[in-house]
């Protein structure tokens, strides 16, 4: 597929040679053929980085309101639960009938759990809405992935990454800001109902542009020239089957390592035994043992993304109970790590960097270590409540060059027709170590009181500080252990 000019039934083959065809030497992701679409999809993102930095900073005083603190970590992880099953249904949507169906589907799902969040009347219900919002996320992300492969030639495919990065950077300074206002003078439920406004921009953007560069199924069959054709006519059932074995696994386990009870180890066997032939099946053969190549891209993915997110989701509410910040504050500790992912993403850009990438991905993986470890020092009263937004900010950098990095590998290692199920395999990674993380942060939390301490917000010295450092300090390891797996991310030549 060649063809310089995509039209309604042609696309440009993201791997085919640059020379005589848009994103030649002097193109880039804002260039007049890519201008529309990069602007359309960053605001796709724009939308999922704004309700992730604006519910983060909403979510302890919901949870408060809800009588839900308990509940505390399902609110996140009812979220990346099912958002593992959008994840595998919108690479097998998009390898067979291109990424516009999920794309839409995903955002128009993703703004209804944000209205069913907002009008709960119990946390029960808030959860529900979370896990809603996750499906639409999820069928987006995989779409999306699947429209940067399709439509942008390799060498463009790193700076499209890091736009995705620098679109929370507005997000991360403005959401905690504006959720922390709102939250304090409205009510929380209003960073809920208020987010859905921002869908007509996304879709106004993005639709048009990725039905004419992306969609469609590949022609697996096709040669070079041939553009779209009927590509693969139906689901694959087994892995639709596995996806869903892997959400339902999931929740199982977390609603276990929540209710500390031995009854609760019934339904932690059964998800369980869901689980782990769910992921043998939908990850890479050899990601468990960091096989070279796209197996350790993946691996890498899950202990980045699932030690860094299972650690801020517990900052804002470590501020608020145990050194008396307002959700305001507390949420504005994060807002710098936005603008410090951005630049990550954009240093891993860099053309004179490229052979050296594995080694920035180490480097971002130690920073993120650190910053995980540093954060609970803050239980320490004589250590300044700044010391997070430092140590976030570090954490953040570090992330964007990891995330961003590794969706450039996998895209690299993958041919154009198994792209939708590759990306699907690493934000599966991703979401998978979220919620598992998640849920043994989450048990660590409760079994030590966590639930108890929450409560007593008002009160700064009180309660124990070990429910807080169990969480953080084992993540602190697994981001560690993320920094090994980025030695493997290359078969050597030969």
């Amino acid at each position: 597929m060649t063809t310089p000019k995509p039209t309604d039934t042609d696309v440009v083959d993201a791997t085919a040679p640059t020379e005589g065809r848009p994103g030649g030497p002097k193109e880039s992701v804002l260039s007049r053929p890519y201008r529309a679409l990069s602007i359309g999809i960053t605001s796709v993102v724009l939308l999922i980085a704004f309700e992730a930095t604006a519910v983060g900073t909403a979510m302890p005083v919901a949870a408060r309101e809800l009588d839900g603190v308990s509940l505390y970590a399902f609110a996140f992880s009812g979220y990346f639960t099912t958002s593992l099953f959008g994840m595998v249904l919108s690479g097998q949507w998009s390898d067979r009938r291109g990424p516009l169906g999920p794309v839409t589907t995903g955002i128009a799902t993703f703004a209804a759990g944000l209205l069913v969040s907002g009008t709960a009347q119990t946390m029960l219900l808030f959860i529900l809405g979370r896990a809603v919002q996750g499906l639409g996320g999820g069928l987006v992300i995989v779409g999306l992935y699947v429209v940067v492969g399709r439509a942008y030639p390799e060498q463009l495919r790193p700076a499209i990454m890091a736009a995705f990065a620098a679109s929370w950077v507005v997000p991360s300074i403005v959401g905690p800001l504006a959720a922390g206002a709102v939250t304090e003078h409205v009510g929380w439920r209003w960073v809920f109902l208020g987010t859905p406004l921002l869908v007509a921009l996304p879709l106004a953007l993005a639709l048009p542009q990725i039905r004419r560069r992306a969609a469609g199924p590949v022609d697996t069959d096709a040669g070079p020239g041939e553009g779209r054709g009927k590509g693969r006519p139906s689901f694959d059932r087994r892995r639709i089957r596995l996806a869903f074995g892997i959400s339902l696994g999931a929740g199982l386990l977390q609603y276990a390592a929540q209710d500390l009870r031995w009854l609760s180890l019934l339904p932690g066997a059964v998800g369980a035994a869901l689980l782990v032939p769910a992921v043998l099946g939908l990850l890479p053969r050899g990601t468990y043992r960091a096989a070279r190549g796209l197996p350790s891209v993946v691996l890498l993915r899950g202990l980045a993304a699932g030690s860094f997110i299972a650690a801020e989701s517990f900052v804002p509410l470590m501020l608020v109970t145990q050194r008396g910040l307002s959700p305001t504050l507390a949420g504005f500790s994060l807002a710098a790590g936005g603008v410090t992912w951005a630049l990550g993403s954009w240093v891993q850009t860099r053309p004179r960097l490229e052979p050296y990438r594995e080694s920035l991905m180490t480097v971002g993986m130690v920073l993120v270590a650190a910053a995980i470890a540093a954060a609970p020092s803050v239980l320490i009263d004589a250590v300044p409540a700044w010391i997070v937004a430092v140590a976030w900010a570090f954490g953040c950098f570090g992330m964007g060059l990891v995330i961003s990095s590794s969706s450039v590998l996998l895209l690299h290692l993958s041919a154009p027709s198994e792209a939708g199920t590759n990306s699907a395999a690493l934000q599966i990674s991703d979401g998978l170590s979220n919620v598992m993380l998640l849920a043994i942060g989450g048990a660590a939390f409760a079994a030590l009181g966590g639930g108890t301490v929450a409560h007593a917000a008002t009160d700064a010295s009180g309660g124990s500080s070990t429910a807080f450092a169990a969480v953080f300090l084992p993540m602190a390891v697994v981001a560690l252990l993320g920094a090994f797996v980025t030695r493997r991310l290359r078969v050597p030549a030969g």
